[in-house]
């Protein structure tokens, strides 16, 4: 039965909802009342959803159990991507192959657009395991005849979690001077500019928090929070290349990716146009509070 929702709004497949963004952007399709279409491996995970969800059970590197998805679906929005390797797949199963047969599901639908997150100069980074399978599907969604955007955001706060970790403990570590600098950007901003991009007419995104910190300043604060002094140890970077050689000869690539991705994007300035209003010294007393 077709309802008001359905006349007014297009309906939307997300993939990745489980996920720390996707569930972000989830809450943010259920806030503008968009109908939605979900897309879960294990849907315990989303409950008390409205009546404008439809939660389907699969698994996205399965195509069999992706047929006929997309199905009524104006826009696909996937956030799917690993970032800490599982299940014996690898980025080129998840990150690429998975995000293929999503793909081909939407363009046998006929959806009009499909949004992706990638990551913030992927493109220049394509040495990198993750940054190559994403960068593969970027092609292949350009070639793909469909409406696109790539969302290209520089950081999450999660990913900032390890600064307020370290300064619990007492001592924050930086390679370099601590001078490179980057804007990360809360997961409930971002969700705003990935739904905002379904009437939107822009192919790609670049997209950052509202402020722009050194790693010092990052440092500082994540210090204020915890309530510690400040000590920081400043690597030489040719430690940090020293030591993702060894890891890359003595380790496998579910331990050394992850690894590999972090430490470059250390080494390099990330910023990206400024949005949203989280700031990260509220993520990190939030962080606080939780560990109380």
């Amino acid at each position: 039965m077709t309802t008001k929702n359905d006349i007014l709004s297009p309906k939307i497949l997300l993939a990745g909802a489980t996920g720390y963004l996707g569930g972000y952007v989830l809450t943010e399709l259920i806030r503008q009342q968009f109908p939605t279409r979900v897309i879960a491996r294990n849907t315990s995970k989303l409950k008390n959803l409205p009546e404008s969800v439809e939660v389907l059970q699969a698994r996205i590197t399965h195509p069999d159990s992706l047929i006929d998805c997309c199905d009524s679906v104006d826009t696909v929005i996937s956030t799917v991507g690993i970032t800490r390797q599982k299940d014996g797949l690898t980025y080129m199963d998840v990150d690429f192959q998975a995000n293929m047969n999503l793909l081909e599901e939407a363009k046998k639908s006929g959806v009009r657009k499909f949004i992706y997150v990638s990551v913030l100069n992927g493109e220049q980074m394509r040495q990198l395991k993750i940054c190559e399978a994403k960068e593969r599907f970027v092609e292949e969604l350009k070639k793909s005849g469909l409406d696109y955007t790539v969302i290209r955001p520089n950081g999450f706060f999660s990913d900032m979690s390890e600064f307020f970790s370290m300064a619990q403990k007492g001592r924050i570590f930086l390679f370099g001077n601590g001078e490179l600098k980057a804007n990360p950007i809360h997961g409930e901003d971002l969700a705003q500019l990935v739904v905002k991009a379904i009437s939107g007419n822009e192919t790609e995104i670049k997209a950052g928090g509202p402020e722009t910190l050194s790693q010092k300043q990052i440092a500082a604060i994540a210090f204020e929070v915890a309530g510690k002094i400040q000590k920081i140890t400043f690597i030489p970077d040719w430690i940090r290349r020293r030591v993702l050689g060894l890891i890359k000869t003595f380790t496998g690539s579910k331990t050394y990716g992850p690894i590999e991705f972090f430490m470059t994007v250390m080494a390099k300035e990330m910023i990206a146009p400024e949005y949203g209003s989280h700031t990260l010294k509220a993520f990190y007393q939030e962080l606080k509070e939780k560990m109380k």
